[in-house]
């Protein structure tokens, strides 16, 4: 349940989400402003998003879960970690939700899933992100849940000739 009262379902992604997961990823990259990629260098079929989703089900040291309402996907999250073994036990996520379930935490139900899964999970120790400093909602919602910043790539995502974003480096120890 959200904060609206929102019915929100989490479960594990499957192949059969390649499709919705497909949706889900264009349209917010058409609606939110704190995406690195833009809808027109993004190019991914559903076969493609298919074979993605694919390999993280075969790598136990990732994870994709999605936030279902009404039988449409309205948010994920996805875990994904190196194979090289002195970083193995790193992986970084990236989160999406549909911009009309925003702010009623749902994002925060998927991270707090995704660290359960990475606190049972041996091989994970440490969860890392990196998030737009213009995304202010977003960062105090990594520092609520224990996220620290380990370091910034200044200026590092380009919006136009004169504005310039940090991208944020955050982390927990799991």
């Amino acid at each position: 349940m959200t904060k609206r009262n929102i019915q929100v379902s989490l479960r594990k992604g499957n192949i059969n989400d390649a499709k919705k997961v497909l949706e889900l990823q264009k349209e917010v990259l058409l609606e939110s402003e704190f995406m690195i990629s833009v809808i027109e260098e993004y190019e991914e079929t559903s076969e493609q998003i298919r074979n993605w989703i694919e390999k993280i089900l075969e790598n136990e040291r990732e994870k994709l879960i999605v936030a279902e309402s009404k039988g449409q996907i309205v948010g994920l999250i996805v875990f994904r970690s190196k194979s090289n073994k002195r970083i193995s036990h790193t992986g970084s996520f990236t989160a999406m939700v549909k911009k009309e379930y925003r702010n009623q935490g749902i994002g925060k139900l998927l991270i707090k899933e995704l660290l359960k899964w990475a606190e049972h999970n041996p091989l994970i120790e440490k969860v890392s992100l990196g998030v737009l400093s213009t995304n202010q909602r977003a960062i105090e919602l990594y520092k609520s849940m224990g996220f620290v910043e380990e370091g910034r790539k200044i200026k590092e995502v380009k919006f136009s000739d004169d504005l310039y974003v940090d991208d944020i480096l955050m982390y927990k120890q799991v």
